[in-house]
């Protein structure tokens, strides 16, 4: 089923003809918003960083759009307002809103004040469920307050979620929260981590780490948990993996996959800042961490991991190359081309996302580093990491340039010829023995 599907038939099960639906990533409710407005009250995109404006032309007077005041939820909902006639666009003064943004925490009364507004302007079911917490068609809910029924989808890594703004919503809407493995941060974590080549940048970085029988693994920023499960079925019980993360909704999600996939025993999900390991010095043979210092002080977080891990543990970072170009397999004019090449710049003031990865490496006191930036491809267009990758530029193109775009890339999935490819960069350095 696509998320689509599955969110029809969630309606279906709570008795909901008609509902608000919010979330942070479009690309979750385009199908139900292009196909099926009419199942859809008021809209809400949180601090999107990702939107295909075209999705919501049917919807547009019924969408709120909720952005920073720079960045690219700020350009991406600009570009999008003037493609959408009777939107409204609400700024948050002063706050940028990276995707990993706690933004209910930093924001709480605004939005959700600015969301009950705009709301209670459009009629929503109330629903009939029996059961106020369950799951109907792999989509967990649980529903608290009552009135119209506000659907809330998961942010992508938020570590807050929605439930700063829990009490001020309950008050006006029978708040269903979403969850499960088809929506949000964790349908992407886990698609992207079936991708062949992005498990080929992991074996690699764990060849090289080359962990040894009963040493203890570290994964700094979890997530869905996707390459804890990975490595737990390639190394059975002879290393105990520890997988942190600051993200509680994250952890609980991953907890859950790790027990479906019987690999519970070996994973042990606990929270943590990347910036202060919660960890005593020299708690581990091994640690990684992948796409996580973009989003933080990465060189404290290169010391903290150089701290856990013994005397010659081997410490392992990937980090999203936004200093290369990435590369769609699509001929497409200049002006197309030139928008499409740049990656979506996202990082934090002292994260990295270049190659100075690897001289912060040598410089925080690791030794024998092996760097390989590492191309990940991606050829599954009706996965979410594909969708969230087209949607930053669908976002970038102009009304012009648009049909251009959808008839070369319609024409190469025909061909079975449709990828792209977006580079990282990759190493392992070792910690100096005492």
């Amino acid at each position: 089923m696509s998320p689509t599907e599955r969110l029809l038939a969630l309606l279906d099960h709570l008795g909901l003809k008609r509902a608000h639906i919010a979330t942070q990533m479009p690309g979750d409710i385009a199908g139900l918003a292009s196909m099926h407005g009419e199942r859809l009250a008021g809209i809400v995109l949180c601090v999107p960083t990702r939107l295909d404006p075209a999705q919501f032309q049917h919807v547009s007077d019924r969408l709120l759009m909720i952005c920073g005041a720079g960045g690219l939820t700020a350009d991406v909902t600009s570009r999008a307002a003037q493609r959408l006639s009777g939107a409204a666009r609400h700024v948050l003064a002063d706050y940028d809103a990276p995707g990993w943004a706690d933004v209910m925490a930093d924001r709480t009364a605004e939005i959700a004040t600015r969301m009950t507004g705009f709301l209670d302007g459009h009629a929503a079911s109330a629903p009939t469920a029996p059961k106020q917490e369950g799951m109907h068609a792999e989509i967990t809910y649980r529903i608290e307050g009552a009135g119209p029924a506000l659907l809330l989808l998961p942010f992508f890594l938020a570590p807050s979620q929605w439930a700063p703004a829990m009490p001020a919503l309950t008050r006006h809407f029978s708040v269903v929260t979403l969850g499960g493995p088809h929506l949000g941060g964790v349908a992407a974590l886990e698609d992207r981590a079936k991708a062949p080549t992005y498990q080929a940048m992991f074996r690699t970085l764990i060849d090289i780490m080359a962990p040894k029988p009963g040493e203890a693994i570290l994964d700094v920023g979890c997530g869905a948990g996707s390459l804890d499960r990975l490595l737990a079925k390639r190394l059975g019980s002879a290393n105990p993996i520890t997988a942190m993360d600051t993200n509680a909704f994250l952890r609980s999600e991953a907890a859950t996959l790790a027990k479906a996939e019987g690999v519970d025993a070996t994973i042990r999900f606990v929270p943590g800042d990347a910036e202060k390991l919660p960890f005593p010095d020299a708690s581990f043979g091994c640690a990684f961490s992948v796409t996580v210092l973009e989003e933080c002080d990465a060189d404290r977080a290169i010391a903290e991991m150089k701290r856990v891990v013994k005397p010659g543990g081997r410490i392992g970072i990937v980090v999203r190359a936004l200093d290369m170009p990435q590369w769609w397999n699509l001929k497409l004019p200049p002006d197309i081309t030139e928008k499409i090449v740049v990656p979506p710049q996202s990082v934090a003031a002292k994260g990295v996302a270049d190659a100075s990865l690897y001289r912060r490496m040598r410089e925080g006191g690791l030794v024998d580093l092996t760097c390989f930036p590492s191309l990940i491809t991606l050829d599954r267009p009706e996965g979410p990491i594909w969708r969230y990758r087209e949607d930053h530029v669908l976002s970038l193109l102009s009304g012009e340039q648009m049909p251009t775009w959808r008839a070369t890339r319609d024409a190469a999935e025909q061909a079975g010829l449709l990828f792209m490819a977006h580079p990282m960069h990759c190493a392992v350095g070792v910690k100096p023995a005492a």
